[in-house]
């Protein structure tokens, strides 16, 4: 039973910047209540959409304080009425689409704290080799990425995929799932170090993007798109970012190739250059978040010893704030956890 009244956990009482978010010890713990259970959270992890939890949105109204931190698992404390399935010591991801509220970390509290309430049509079994850490790397980042590629089928063998942003928790993840599909990874990234760990990772080719203008690299490596046929260019941008990005996107795509989105950490609002989508008749699709079948695949993988997702950093709970700032100043090369 979860008998504690207090805990510890990361809350966030205002927007602003990281020194808003406030370390405490006596933060009420969660009471369970019908169709809930309690979980203990054994690991969490960081994705950017935190950053913008912390720093606001516009058109989002969160309800402050809250406990920020989307994807967690842990094990099951205490069991509320009304659950069937489910029982005390259960280790569980969970996914944090709750279909009533919203985000978890965003609309209800998340799991940068020792314990957290969570709806039971949340919760997914964890397979017995999978990790604490290595479940709570794959909701955002990895269920999108696995959408992205897998559920829409945007990528086979053999396809040429460039990825940008390759060194955060969706890039590695793409990166990592490309090969997986027998595609020719390109990577991007912004330091020669993270690019010689994205080699280590399995990309066949990396680009430091501060030094090298991608677009241009991807036409000199695999030839000038063609209007009247099908050569030159890559078969797959995956492309997060937005903002400057996008034109030089659409520049190094062959023709029938597909552009792929899922964010736009960058800037929501390109510049865009409509004759290139008609004239080289180029397909953008795009996918929004992940299903509980697309984490219980990816839990399969890893079961079967097919994926290792990729954890830079394992913080403790009082350190959380600091996986934030790397994650917004671009020191991060895979997923931030956090072990409660």
């Amino acid at each position: 039973m979860a008998t504690q009244t207090t805990m510890r956990a990361l809350v966030l009482r205002r927007h602003g910047g990281i020194s808003d978010l406030e370390y405490v010890t006596d933060h009420p713990a969660p009471k369970v209540i019908p169709g809930h259970v309690v979980i203990r959270v054994r690991a969490s992890s960081f994705n950017y959409h935190d950053l913008f939890t912390v720093r606001g949105m516009p058109g989002i109204k969160v309800p402050l304080p809250v406990i920020i931190g989307l994807d967690m698992a842990g094990e099951i404390l205490e069991v509320g009425p009304e659950v069937q399935g489910w029982k005390p010591g259960d280790r569980v991801l969970v996914n944090p689409l709750n279909k009533k509220k919203g985000l978890m970390g965003e609309m209800l509290d998340g799991g940068m704290a020792e314990q957290c309430l969570v709806a039971a049509d949340q919760l997914l079994r964890m397979p017995d080799k999978v990790t604490f850490e290595q479940a709570a790397s794959l909701p955002v980042a990895y269920g999108t990425a696995h959408r992205m590629m897998i559920t829409h089928k945007t990528v086979e063998a053999g396809h040429s995929v460039l990825v940008l942003g390759a060194s955060g928790g969706v890039g590695t993840g793409c990166v990592i799932l490309g090969k997986m599909l027998g595609a020719e990874v390109i990577a991007c990234a912004s330091s020669d170090a993270k690019l010689q760990r994205l080699k280590e990772m399995g990309a066949d080719h990396v680009v430091n993007y501060k030094t090298t203008d991608w677009s241009k690299w991807a036409v000199e490596k695999y030839g000038k798109p063609q209007r009247r046929t099908f050569e030159g260019g890559v078969d797959v941008v995956i492309n997060f970012t937005g903002g400057d990005t996008w034109v030089p996107s659409l520049r190094c795509v062959k023709r029938r190739g597909k552009i792929l989105v899922c964010g736009a950490t960058a800037g929501h609002d390109p510049k865009e250059d409509l004759r290139y989508l008609w004239s080289f008749e180029i397909q953008v699709i795009g996918s929004n978040s992940f299903y509980d079948e697309n984490l219980t695949a990816l839990m399969d993988l890893i079961q079967e010893g097919k994926l290792k997702p990729v954890v830079d950093t394992v913080l403790p709970l009082e350190r959380a704030a600091e996986g934030v700032r790397m994650i917004q100043d671009r020191e991060v090369l895979g997923k931030i956890v956090v072990t409660p």
